[in-house]
């Protein structure tokens, strides 16, 4: 199918920068449409001069003249309040209260020298009359603001603000799953799915980030699948070879016999280290049930093989005895193999809610910059002779195992020369 094919399947509204634009278009309107409302009502509030001037020259006309009694100018404002339905003060030039209707209106003070609002906004309006006369006025429907301009920009602003962080926080909480997501599968976890909301870009991200990772781990899951068969079956040719060996071995000089017997044993052991590898791999996403170990006595053991040099207190740890053994037995062996015959010194010891196994010998040690790489699978130092043994993947497993425990191996130097490995397990 083509690409214009498949764009065509998908309607605007599918578009996610389609979505983000219409949002902060709509998000500009209403913002727009509350400011010009918050500045009309400041701006007519404010503007009131000239529409206090002409009220001015109309006032003269209605009411009396300045030496008019109080009754007259009584009457003249109740007959003016029908009309008007306004509250009204009269005040004489002199500021002296004449005549008043309606509510109760602030009085009239000495700073107001001009038409304009009383006290410096609205709702109350004082008019100075040509005979220096005042008329303090308030319309029944006018309340003063609730808030300044400035105010009402910050409220309005505030309103966008909370409006506007659901649509955004929608869109971008499935961008944030999505790279949840992405992480844990670079983590490894290959089960990893995102649930695909929409159909906008983000949801077709999520169907082909789905569908990739369904194949990845289709993949992997047939290698290891591959694997596992192919050394399994290697066992069957693997022993008919070593038999042989036995059968010719009356016939055959001892130094082809010992280096058959070498090969035949090297392909033994890493048959039957990939093959752990692999079932580690592949349970590597199950939850494990251990049952309690006594580790102070599988080290032992383990050691006596060796002769190794054991110092230790009783220790006890969930675990597979099985695995843990495979650890503690292939740290001796790499101990040994690569200790050039001096003395391997093995520890062991509870530590707080930890327990802490120490492998040491007196070899040439490891080169810091190798201390990382030494547990990747099938990697040798280099220099390292094949003929030394080992396959290159007794340090993985051993890394395999420990993390497999909820623990971790690191390798350091040892003072005087030589190298420990330290791993650390849970209790």
């Amino acid at each position: 199918m083509s690409d214009t094919a498949t764009r065509g399947r998908f309607s605007w509204s599918h578009r996610l920068y389609i979505r983000i634009y219409l949002a902060m278009l709509i998000s500009l309107t209403i913002a727009g449409i509350l400011f010009a409302t918050a500045w009309r009502i400041n701006t007519e509030s404010r503007q009131i001069g000239p529409s206090l001037e002409s009220f001015a020259a109309i006032a003269a006309d209605v009411l009396p003249p300045a030496d008019a009694s109080n009754e007259e100018q009584q009457e003249a404002l109740n007959r003016w309040r029908q009309r008007m339905r306004a509250d009204l003060t009269l005040y004489s030039a002199k500021r002296e209260k004449i005549a008043s209707i309606g509510r109760e209106l602030p009085p009239l003070d000495e700073t107001q020298v001009s038409s304009g609002w009383l006290g410096g906004g609205p709702p109350v309006f004082a008019v100075k009359l040509p005979d220096d006369r005042w008329l303090v006025g308030q319309h029944p429907g006018r309340r003063k603001p609730p808030f300044s301009f400035f105010t009402t920009l910050v409220i309005i602003g505030l309103a966008m603000g909370i409006g506007a962080y659901p649509i955004v926080r929608r869109l971008t909480r499935r961008l944030e799953r999505l790279q949840t997501s992405v992480e844990a599968l670079g983590a490894g976890q290959l089960s990893t799915r995102i649930k695909v909301e929409g159909k906008d870009e983000v949801g077709r991200l999520a169907t082909s980030f789905n569908r990739s990772a369904a194949r990845i781990e289709a993949l992997v899951d047939a290698q290891k699948a591959l694997l596992a068969n192919a050394s399994h079956e290697l066992r069957s040719p693997l022993a008919r070879i070593r038999m042989a060996v036995e059968l010719m071995a009356a016939d055959a000089q001892p130094e082809m016999r010992n280096e058959l017997k070498r090969n035949i044993g090297e392909l033994d052991q890493l048959i039957d280290e990939i093959l752990l590898a692999s079932r580690l791999d592949a349970t590597a996403d199950t939850v494990q049930v251990f049952e309690p170990i006594d580790l102070t006595a599988l080290v032992a053991e383990e050691c006596a093989r060796t002769d190794a040099q054991l110092e230790t207190q009783s220790v006890e740890i969930p675990g597979d005895a099985r695995l843990l053994r495979r650890m503690v037995r292939n740290l001796l062996e790499n101990a040994r193999r690569y200790g050039n015959g001096t003395a391997i010194d093995v520890s062991l010891e509870k530590v707080a809610n930890k327990v802490v196994l120490q492998v040491c010998d007196g070899g040439p040690g490891v080169p810091v910059a190798e201390r990382e790489n030494i547990f990747a699978p099938f990697y040798r130092l280099p220099g390292a002779s094949e003929r030394e043994g080992g396959v290159g993947l007794g340090l993985s497993l051993v890394q395999q195992i420990a993390r497999a425990h909820g623990g971790e191996v690191v390798c350091t130097g040892r003072e005087g020369g030589g190298s420990c490995f330290k791993v650390t397990l849970p209790v």
